[in-house]
């Protein structure tokens, strides 16, 4: 888990996405295949900063939003 920490994506191919356990609440983030809807996850989320890394790293602008699935 985890272990592709860096990649480029493509914004036609792969869409960001918060990933939340129902059980636990821990939260992932990662990307979403728009085609075939697996997620790959990326990193771990443990609190509001860190979304704001996964922005910066993957130069995510502030007025896209990212869905949180469950």
């Amino acid at each position: 888990m985890f272990g592709r920490k860096s990649r480029d994506y493509s914004p036609e191919e792969w869409e960001p996405v918060i990933r939340s356990s129902i059980c636990t609440g821990e939260k992932v983030a990662g990307f979403k295949n728009r085609h075939t809807g697996v997620f790959e996850d990326v990193m771990l989320v443990r609190a509001p900063s860190d979304v704001e890394v996964f922005r910066q790293k993957y130069k995510i602008s502030a007025e896209t939003k990212i869905p949180t699935i469950y």
